[in-house]
């Protein structure tokens, strides 16, 4: 927090020169306030596609990530083949080949929100799927015979003893990720996705005050990320209180 105070008291200075023209973002006016209103109302669907998106590539970065554990060459196979070629692909690039171009090779329409999830969701899978199979090949394997003398088939030794102790040791991990995709997804603007970035954009092209405006975007990524980075805090301490 610290930090943040910092810039905004550089930002504030800064604002004494006549070549800055922060009555734009200036809150006590009746355009400023109206200004930082129409910014700020793209945080909604940075928060709700973010949030979509990573929910969706854990689920599909752990289905991912079970074949690369098997015993089989060709699940393996399988896996490291998704990852590598869902990674090597760059995410704007994804982004616009899924809305673009997914619906000529499906048929189905897609709006813009979804396709963003959709590409950024693709995207994240296949680290996710990294993270989950360290996660799980971490555990010692006294766990995993533990769960045999008990008599518990593979799905339950699963849910009921590895996925738990492994989320707790892969958490640090998962909330990065999130960190991360809530600055991606500033990249889905380039379709028309009305988040934080595409309102910063349409507000410099009517206001023709880039620094100012930009600024102001930097300010409201910084002040997410850091809720989300305090939010992971608290859920690691919580986890590990809950181990004792």
């Amino acid at each position: 927090m610290k930090r943040l105070w910092i810039l905004i008291a550089i930002a504030c200075l800064s604002g004494c020169s006549d070549n800055w023209g922060w009555y734009v973002v200036d809150p006590s006016t009746k355009s400023g306030a109206s200004n930082l209103r129409f910014m700020i109302s793209g945080a909604y669907y940075t928060i709700l596609m973010s949030v979509t998106a990573i929910l969706i590539s854990v689920v599909l970065g752990l289905l991912v990530a079970l074949p690369g554990l098997s015993q089989r060459k060709a699940w393996r196979m399988f896996n490291r083949t998704y990852v590598e070629i869902v990674r090597a692909v760059p995410i704007l690039v994804l982004i616009l080949w899924v809305y673009y171009g997914l619906p000529q090779l499906s048929g189905l329409t897609l709006n813009v929100f979804w396709a963003g999830v959709l590409a950024l969701a693709l995207s994240d899978s296949a680290f996710q799927a990294e993270i989950f199979r360290g996660g799980i090949q971490s555990i010692s394997k006294g766990q995993y015979e533990a769960a045999q003398s008990i008599s518990l088939n593979y799905r339950d030794t699963m849910r009921y003893v590895i996925l738990p102790q492994a989320i707790r040791r892969i958490l640090p991990a998962l909330g990065n990720q999130l960190v991360y995709m809530l600055k991606m997804s500033s990249l889905v603007s380039v379709i028309g996705m009305q988040e934080l970035t595409r309102k910063a954009n349409e507000l410099v092209v009517s206001e023709y005050r880039p620094l100012e405006i930009y600024t102001i975007l930097v300010l409201e990524y910084l002040v997410l990320i850091l809720i989300v980075s305090a939010g992971v805090r608290w859920l690691e301490r919580r986890m590990q209180s809950s181990e004792v």
